[in-house]
C-alpha cells in the first residue's frame, strides 16, 4: 500500500514537472526530474534552479526493506565548479527537511520529523568518471545512519554529439546499521540527447536502475 501510494505521488508529480536537466544544480531556470532505485531505496526528486549555484525541490525516498518514506523539501547548492581543458570537478552540499512515516517504531502512518545532510563530489573527462557522495540520516523514531557511495566509470568509446554515450561502472555502497552493509553494483548508463538510463545488479542479486529524461 504505501509503495502504491509513493508511486502515484512520483507520477503526479512527473506529469507537472517542466523541462529538466540532469545535474543537482541546473542552469538559471531550469527544472530537473530524477527518478532513481537501486538495492535499499527508490527516489523521486524535481527540483528548480533560481540561479547557477543552488537548487530547490521535492524530494520523496521509499526504503523497502524497513517500510518507510520521506517526503520534504531539498535544497542543493554548487559549493565549486572546476573546469579544465579537458575535464570538470564539483563539489555540492545537500540537504532535506520533512517528514517520514513506517512501520518502525512508530504507529501506522503516524508522521515524524525527518532529514538529511549529504555531500557530493565528482570528477569527470569524456573518457574517465569518479564521484563521492554521502548522507546522514535522521528520521525521529524511525530511522538513524550514515550512507555512502563511491562511483568509477570509463567510456569505451568517445562518441560525438548526438551520439549514443555509453559507460561502464562500479558503484560501491556502504550503509550503517547492518551486518551485511557493504554492497558492489556493476552497471551501464547510456545517454542520448535527452536521456539517460543506468541499469545494472548488485553483488547481492539487486536490481538498479536509474531513469532521467531531459525535456
Amino acid at each position: 500500500m504505501k509503495l502504491a501510494v509513493f508511486t502515484l505521488c512520483c507520477a503526479i508529480m512527473v506529469g507537472y514537472a517542466p523541462q529538466s536537466l540532469s545535474r543537482p544544480v541546473s542552469y538559471p531556470g531550469g527544472w530537473t526530474v530524477m527518478q532513481k532505485n537501486d538495492s535499499k531505496a527508490h527516489s523521486f526528486h524535481v527540483h528548480y534552479s533560481p540561479t547557477a549555484l543552488y537548487s530547490i525541490g521535492y524530494k520523496a525516498e521509499y526504503w523497502r526493506e524497513e517500510d518507510w518514506q520521506f517526503h520534504g523539501v531539498q535544497l542543493n547548492y554548487l559549493v565549486n565548479r572546476h573546469n579544465a581543458s579537458a575535464s570538470q570537478a564539483n563539489f555540492y552540499l545537500k540537504g532535506g527537511l520533512g517528514i517520514s512515516y513506517g512501520d518502525l517504531g512508530v504507529p501506522e502512518g503516524k508522521p515524524r520529523p525527518a532529514a538529511f545532510t549529504d555531500i557530493a563530489l565528482d570528477w569527470e573527462t569524456r573518457r574517465y568518471f569518479t564521484s563521492y557522495e554521502n548522507r546522514f540520516y535522521y528520521a525521529e523514531d524511525i530511522a538513524k545512519f550514515f550512507r555512502q557511495k563511491a562511483r568509477v566509470g570509463i567510456a569505451p568509446y568517445i562518441g560525438d554529439y548526438g551520439d549514443l554515450h555509453t559507460w561502464l561502472m562500479l558503484q560501491v555502497d556502504h550503509i550503517t546499521g547492518s551486518g551485511d552493509n557493504i554492497w558492489l553494483t556493476p552497471f551501464v548508463r547510456f545517454f542520448k540527447n535527452e536521456y539517460l538510463a543506468e541499469v545494472g545488479v548488485s553483488n547481492k542479486g539487486e536490481i538498479l536502475f536509474n531513469l532521467v529524461i531531459r525535456f
